[in-house]
């Protein structure tokens, strides 16, 4: 007969967003309502319709890891990685190594295209056949390829470059569910460690689509916001204007260590990972259902996991896209799940100041619902002017509120309909 389940701590946060390249910076800027969007700067974005997104600024890329060698093979978003991982480690003040090594374990939400720009004109320089596709230089044989661009490309490199920099030597997986990836990464590495395969494990999510393929698609699909001259309200999630995100980039990364080992070293737990819901929505690639089904069936999995009650939560951290129909369906499912509870309950998206982070949303918004327990803190969800009548749930508007958090669900809503939902607990709740 198996004995008391076994509860999961997160005692380290790292984070590497468009409003900070830390945890503290970030976090300010997030209760400060302080926004990350702006013209975009590190290519040239004028031929698309949407000009702006939340750029990561002043990321010094050479101090993602003293090793040279690991970082050639580091695309923009894998040192994002490296280095909000490096700062979830020291924030717990534990690390992987000897004979711990196998005990520690690593669950990574990775982007929907791994690949930059850059990578794809190396790569296809080394490929090309004789002549054929060279305009602009794009597959032109007479330029060398770059073996090393083909290596930086595959979508498990950056949970390679994560083993091999912090000597991580069990349990890894690599998750793929587009907006997703981040928060399904780390309900499996809750699960693997409830199964007692790890002690330990570094989970999270890190992306980087701002490139000229990633704005062409988004733009492709009408799904980004064209408020070129006013881009730090271009992201404005339940307002009744809202028209598209913005496209972010950034990572997030947690440490979660069994709640009683953390206890007996003494270590700061910032709260409990309490439950961890999936679902898959199946109804279109691109849009949730109306009713919020999809999220429905997460949500209630998530909080039944963690034993929870819709009393219980004080706060969600929303996925709140500031598109039409997916903060519709959202704001849906949330009061089908909480009924008459949903008043009392605080919500807010944090795209709002950072944009979205594709597959590292869902992790630093983890790391989010983690600070707004320690702090008894709801951020704001910025710019939001007028409430649109269907998204009519207590959203958290105009400044920051001061509330004590029982309990935080955290939502991550992804193309194709993937849906995770995370629920945390303040560690005082838990018995």
């Amino acid at each position: 007969m198996s004995g008391p389940r076994r509860k999961v701590a997160i005692t380290g946060l790292g984070m590497v967003t468009p409003v900070g390249n830390d945890v503290a910076t970030t976090w300010e800027n997030l209760q400060a309502g302080r926004s990350g969007c702006g013209s975009i700067e590190h290519f040239d974005a004028s031929g698309f319709s949407t000009t702006i997104g939340a750029e990561v600024r002043g990321f010094d890329f050479s101090s993602a890891s003293a090793d040279r060698k690991l970082l050639k093979y580091a695309s923009r978003s894998h040192a994002f990685a490296l280095a909000a991982a490096r700062q979830a480690l020291d924030d717990a003040g534990i690390a992987p190594g000897g004979a711990d090594a196998a005990r520690w374990g690593l669950a990574v939400g990775a982007g929907m295209m791994s690949v930059g720009y850059d990578e794809l004109r190396e790569v296809g320089r080394q490929c090309a056949p004789d002549g054929e596709f060279s305009a602009d230089g794009f597959l032109d044989p007479s330029f060398p390829g770059d073996p090393v661009a083909f290596c930086r490309c595959q979508s498990n490199s950056g949970l390679g470059l994560l083993a091999r920099e912090f000597g991580i030597e069990g349990y890894s997986t690599s998750v793929h569910t587009a907006c997703a990836s981040g928060g399904q990464a780390i309900g499996t590495a809750m699960k693997v460690m409830r199964r007692g395969h790890c002690d330990f494990m570094l989970a999270g999510g890190f992306d980087s689509m701002l490139n000229p393929i990633g704005i062409s698609g988004f733009c492709l699909l009408g799904a980004l916001s064209t408020d070129n001259d006013d881009p730090q309200r271009a992201s404005r999630p339940f307002d009744v204007t809202r028209n598209g995100f913005v496209l972010g980039e950034g990572a997030g990364f947690l440490v979660l260590e069994d709640w009683d080992a953390a206890r007996a070293r003494g270590a700061t737990i910032y709260a409990e990972l309490a439950g961890d819901g999936n679902s898959l929505s199946c109804y279109r690639i691109t849009d949730s259902p109306p009713d919020g089904n999809g999220p429905i069936q997460a949500i209630n999995q998530a909080m039944a996991d963690a034993g929870l009650g819709p009393e219980s939560v004080d706060y969600v951290n929303a996925h709140g896209t500031s598109t039409l129909m997916n903060d519709k369906s959202e704001c849906a499912g949330l009061k089908a799940v909480m009924g008459s509870s949903i008043d009392q309950v605080h919500v807010s998206s944090t795209k709002s100041c950072m944009g979205h982070l594709i597959a590292a949303a869902g992790a630093v918004e983890a790391a989010v619902c983690a600070l707004a327990i320690r702090d008894g803190v709801a951020p704001v969800s910025a710019n939001v002017r007028e409430l649109d009548p269907e998204c009519d749930v207590n959203v958290v508007t105009g400044e920051s509120r001061r509330v004590r958090i029982r309990a935080a669900l955290s939502n991550s809503l992804g193309f194709g309909g993937s849906n995770s939902s995370l629920v945390f607990r303040h560690p005082e709740e838990v018995s």
